[in-house]
C-alpha cells in the first residue's frame, strides 16, 4: 500500500459515513502475564454509544497512521504454513454468523499471547467492515440520483491497546464545597496509544490484496519481529533505518571512508531527483514509492562522481550485509531530512543539498569548516563583520 492508499483509507473512519461501515465489534481484554482471556464482547458497531464510537475511530485511525516502513508496513504473508493468520483472517472475513467470526478472531488472540505477554493487562480490538470506492465513471454515467456507483471491499481491523489503572486524584466538589479523592476504581482504556496492530487485506490501487497486510508498530522503527513471523507468519522486512544504515555501509564499502562533501550531496541529489519524479507521476496514476537496486546505485554514485564503479562491486557491498546482492532500497528511505555535523567546537545541521557549500580544509595548521553562503551572518539580531584573512 502506498501512503494515498492508507490515506483515502483513513480519511473514511467517522461517524456515519456510507463509504465506510463499521459491522461489528469484537473486544477481547487479556490479563497480564498469564496472556489468558478474562472477557470478551462482540456487538454491532451502530448499537454503540456515540462517544465511544467517537473514541474508536479515533484509534482506528491511529493504527493507519505514520511514516511508511516506520511505523506502518505492507508485509507479505509466508505461503504454506500450516493453520496461517492469513486463512484464519480470510475465513473471519467472510464469516456468516457473528460467533464463527468470533471463534476466527479468538484464535488470532491465542497466537498473539502464546509466547509473548504484557506486564499489563491489554484489550485486543476487532472490527470488521466493509470499505466502498466509488467508480471512476464519467458524469454522464451517474446514477439517477446523481450519486456515483461504488464497489464494497470486506475488511479487518485490529488494534492492541494498554490497560491504565486509575491514578488518584484530588477532586472538588461544587455542591458541597469540599475537596475530595476520586474514588474511580475503574481501569481505563488507553486509546490514544495503540501498542501494535493491522488492517487485513491491504489495498493497492484501490484493489484488496489478500496475499498482504498493513502492520502498525507503536514504536517508530521498533516493529515487533515476533509478531510478524510468527503471529502473522509473514516475511522479514527491514525498517526505513535499517535500509538507510545499509546503503550508507555500501556507500563506504564502494567509496571509502574519506569522500568529498560535494560527492555525498550529488548522491542525495540523484536520489532526490528519483523521488521527485516519481511523485510527478503518481499525480497522473497512483504507482508505488521508487526502489533502486544495485544497477542503480552504480549509476548514481557514477553520475556523483566516483570512479571505478561496478555492479559487481555494489553488488559484493551488498553481499557483505544482506544476503541478497539484488535487494531493492526503497530511496524514500535513504535521503535524510537533514545531516548533523558533530565537532567539540560546535554542532551543525544543514540539508544534504547544502553540502556542496561545505568544504573541510586546513587553514594555518588548523581543521576548518568552510562554508559558503550568499548573504550576511546575523547572530543575535546583531550582523557579522566580516574578517580579514
Amino acid at each position: 500500500m502506498n501512503k494515498k492508499d492508507i490515506a483515502n483509507i483513513r480519511k473514511q473512519f467517522k461517524l456515519n459515513n456510507d463509504l465506510l461501515r463499521i459491522k461489528e465489534i469484537f473486544n477481547v481484554y487479556v490479563q497480564k502475564e498469564t496472556g489468558e482471556i478474562y472477557f470478551h464482547v462482540s456487538q454491532p458497531f451502530q448499537l454503540i454509544e456515540q462517544e465511544a464510537q467517537e473514541l474508536f475511530l479515533k484509534n482506528f485511525k491511529k493504527v493507519l497512521t505514520g511514516q511508511l516502513d516506520s511505523k506502518l508496513f505492507e508485509l507479505k504473508f509466508v505461503q504454506g504454513i500450516e493453520n496461517s493468520t492469513q486463512t484464519t483472517l480470510y475465513e473471519g472475513l467472510h464469516a456468516h454468523s457473528t460467533d464463527e467470526w468470533k471463534e476466527y478472531m479468538l484464535s488470532v488472540v491465542e497466537k498473539m499471547y502464546e509466547k509473548n505477554v504484557y506486564s499489563f493487562d491489554t484489550v485486543v480490538t476487532f472490527i470488521r467492515g466493509e470499505y466502498r470506492k466509488p467508480k471512476r465513471r464519467k458524469n454522464y454515467e451517474l446514477e439517477e440520483d446523481g450519486s456515483e456507483e461504488t464497489y464494497a471491499s470486506p475488511f479487518i481491523l485490529c488494534s492492541v491497546n494498554k490497560i491504565d489503572q486509575p491514578k488518584k486524584t484530588l477532586l472538588f466538589n461544587y455542591v458541597e464545597k469540599t475537596f475530595k479523592s476520586s474514588n474511580d476504581v475503574d481501569p481505563i482504556i488507553n486509546l490514544t496509544s495503540p501498542l501494535t496492530g493491522f488492517f487485513f487485506p491491504a489495498f493497492n490501487d484501490n484493489a484488496a490484496d489478500v496475499n498482504h497486510i498493513l502492520y502498525y508498530t507503536g514504536k517508530v522503527n521498533q516493529p515487533d519481529y515476533q509478531f510478524i513471523e510468527e503471529v502473522l507468519n509473514c516475511e522479514e522486512i527491514l525498517t526505513a533505518q535499517d535500509d538507510k544504515a545499509i546503503f550508507e555501509h555500501i556507500l563506504k564499502e564502494v567509496v571509502g571512508e574519506k569522500v568529498d562533501a560535494e560527492v555525498i550531496s550529488n548522491v542525495y541529489e540523484e536520489l532526490d531527483r528519483i523521488i521527485v519524479e516519481n511523485e510527478e507521476s503518481e499525480e497522473m496514476e497512483e504507482s508505488a514509492p521508487p526502489t533502486i537496486d544495485s544497477k542503480d546505485i552504480e549509476k548514481i554514485l557514477t553520475v556523483s562522481g566516483v570512479e571505478n564503479v561496478s555492479t559487481q562491486i555494489v553488488e559484493h557491498a551488498i553481499k557483505s550485509v544482506l544476503d541478497d546482492e539484488k535487494h531493492e532500497f526503497k530511496a524514500n528511505s535513504l535521503v535524510p531530512k537533514t545531516i548533523k555535523i558533530e565537532t567539540k567546537v560546535a554542532d551543525l545541521t544543514i540539508k544534504p543539498k547544502d553540502l556542496r557549500n561545505m568544504k573541510y580544509i586546513m587553514f594555518e595548521g588548523k581543521r576548518c569548516l568552510l562554508l559558503e553562503i550568499d548573504d550576511d551572518v546575523i547572530v543575535e539580531g546583531f550582523k557579522l563583520e566580516e574578517a580579514k584573512l
